[in-house]
């Protein structure tokens, strides 16, 4: 992973630890998310917890879990496109530190086992947040990679219902983290103690990242599985279950407030997900294109198709053929709006809409908050319902 090996390798454990002390007093959530939409505040009697997430919903989802209980950091810095970031040793500091790490899994954090392996895990509880989660394995191939279940899904071109059965059970420890998916809920890493002095957590303001979003950066692979699980409201209601259960076992005295802030985040996930039911279920078209594909779980969900542009990365370049095939397709249909997505070009979705005499139009895969979003106190659910509302047009010219 470019630059990202080498410094795995020349950077000790001590060189980490030693960063660590380094902090700015600057928490990097404030950059990322000031939401205002708070979950309910408990007083805790002891020190927060310091939580480190891998990027937005991640962070979105444990900061409503946690409520004041934590301290909640977001890795990936606003207007970043997350699926290409790579940590810093700064970062690595800072994981090192923290009492836990909440991250999505099926592929979208490459880095994430060269990080573990390479710091002093032992007292970190880590939680996969899609643990469980039936994960779509080449959305192309239209095939599924079961993480614990026997149903049969076809990607983003499934039109069927699927029940949702996971298995949250307890944790697994570090040595099974691996991509071991036996799905048992979460990592844990012994019960921990941290009296760590966490004053001045690292500023990403003040050192560079590797913007995997940018014109000219590798492609990330995934390793066949689609992560953006997140878009589905059904299945961010198991991720915040998820996360629940990792924070409960990291900070068991606290178990009964997380599940009094998950319960009543979950009843709003609830409630977005029935406005998709509704506001989907008499579309005119079934069927949209979108930039690259990170809306699968989306479509499965609620019996639309998905037609990317692209792969799972948002800065794969189509072929020449995969351009010819969505234009032809798009032609053949009718297709009158050609969504693109925010944190990386639209060029290729303008390009294609130029060519049909097509508009264009944002479908947000929620990967990171831009400036203007935070300027505007968007969060997961409000950005959610502006895509529902760019899909219910689309889907209806």
């Amino acid at each position: 992973m470019k630059s990202f090996k080498r410094t795995i390798t020349a950077l000790s454990l001590s060189a980490v630890l030693a960063i660590a002390g380094c902090g700015t007093g600057k928490s990097a959530s404030e950059g990322n998310n000031p939401s205002t939409d708070h979950p309910s505040e408990t007083t805790a009697a002891s020190s927060p917890l310091k939580i480190k997430t891998s990027f937005y919903p991640m962070y979105e989802f444990t900061r409503q879990v946690a409520g004041d209980l934590a301290e909640v950091e977001n890795l990936v810095p606003a207007g970043v496109e997350p699926h290409d970031w790579e940590p810093t040793p700064q970062d690595m500091a800072g994981i090192a530190e923290a009492d836990v790490l909440v991250y999505n899994g099926a592929g979208m954090e490459g880095w994430i086992d060269q990080v573990l392996g390479s710091i002093n895990a032992s007292d970190l509880t880590v939680i996969e947040a899609s643990k469980g989660l039936e994960i779509i394995e080449d959305p192309d191939g239209g095939h599924s990679h079961n993480h614990g279940h026997d149903h049969d899904h076809e990607g983003e071109h499934s039109h069927e219902e699927h029940a949702h059965d996971h298995d949250h059970e307890g944790e697994h420890s570090h040595d099974e983290h691996a991509h071991d998916h036996d799905h048992e809920g979460e990592h844990s890493h012994e019960e921990h103690a941290h009296d760590h002095d966490h004053e001045g957590e690292d500023s990403h303001d003040e050192h560079d990242h590797d913007h995997g979003g940018e014109s000219g950066h590798h492609h990330h692979d995934h390793g066949g599985l689609d992560p953006h699980v997140w878009l589905s409201p059904v299945l961010a209601i198991e991720q915040v279950r998820n996360i629940e259960a990792g924070l409960s076992a990291a900070a068991p005295e606290h178990k009964e407030a997380f599940k009094a802030n998950a319960d009543a985040y979950i009843s709003k996930l609830e409630a977005l997900d029935q406005e998709f039911r509704d506001g989907l279920k008499d579309s005119k078209r079934k069927d949209f294109i979108t930039q690259h594909s990170a809306f699968g779980y989306l479509a499965r969900e609620y019996g639309l198709t998905q037609v990317p542009i692209a792969g799972l990365s948002p800065d794969q370049e189509p072929s020449a053929a995969q351009m010819a095939s969505v234009i032809e397709f798009a032609k053949e249909h009718e297709v009158k709006t050609i969504f693109f997505e925010t944190l990386v070009s639209s060029k290729v979705a303008e390009a294609i809409a130029a060519e049909i005499g097509a508009s264009t139009s944002v479908l947000n895969p929620i990967e990171g908050l831009t400036q203007e979003d935070i300027a505007a106190n968007l969060d997961y659910i409000s950005i959610m319902r502006q895509n529902l509302e760019a899909l219910k047009t689309a889907l209806n010219e």
